[in-house]
């Protein structure tokens, strides 16, 4: 078996703390030096701004982990682990912000900030041929916000929160 894969993607997340839906697109390369293991990493640009008014002009995710699942016939469901970085690019336009404290999270976003994250779930991949590959996969994928900030209910969080967003990837490319 081709221990390598190269992929492109679609990802797709539904935020409940921004109350958003944004799609972006990436890269994908994974090592698999047993059947069962996988180690991987993905990048993956979401371009559009995000929030009213928006806070953010764009975002670069970066997960990098492993993947367990044994490969039947062509077909391998996994389960994953990622952690990794989200990178919220600057506000487009400056963002005014109520004058209390904490400000809202989004507040602290919008002169660009990087969060960490961690990605959990599973999925599977499709072998297609002795050289190609489709995959999906989908989590909870969770962010670590600074503190001290307000979250989306308004609440003061002094030492920042987690937020879950469900996060589901479609790829594909080839093996080698």
């Amino acid at each position: 078996e081709p221990p390598f894969r190269l992929g492109a993607l679609v990802a797709t997340v539904s935020s409940e703390e921004f109350d958003t839906v944004e799609t972006g697109a990436g890269v994908l390369l994974a090592w698999h030096p047993t059947p069962l293991v996988g180690a991987e990493v993905e990048v993956a640009f979401h371009p559009a701004d995000v929030g009213q008014p928006a806070f953010s002009s764009g975002r670069v995710e970066t997960l990098f982990g492993v993947t367990i699942g044994a490969s039947s016939g062509g077909f391998r469901p996994f389960a994953k682990i990622r952690p990794g970085i989200l990178r919220f690019w600057k506000a487009p336009e400056p963002v005014a912000c109520i004058a209390i404290f904490p400000s809202p999270v989004q507040c602290a976003l919008a002169a660009g900030k990087t969060v960490v994250g961690l990605d959990l779930g599973g999925g599977f991949e499709l072998l297609t041929t002795r050289r190609t590959f489709v995959r999906v996969d989908a989590g909870d994928r969770l962010l670590s916000f600074p503190g001290p900030v307000r979250d989306r209910e308004g609440r003061p969080r002094e030492d920042g929160y987690f937020a879950h967003d469900l996060r589901i990837a479609v790829g594909g490319g080839l093996r080698f």
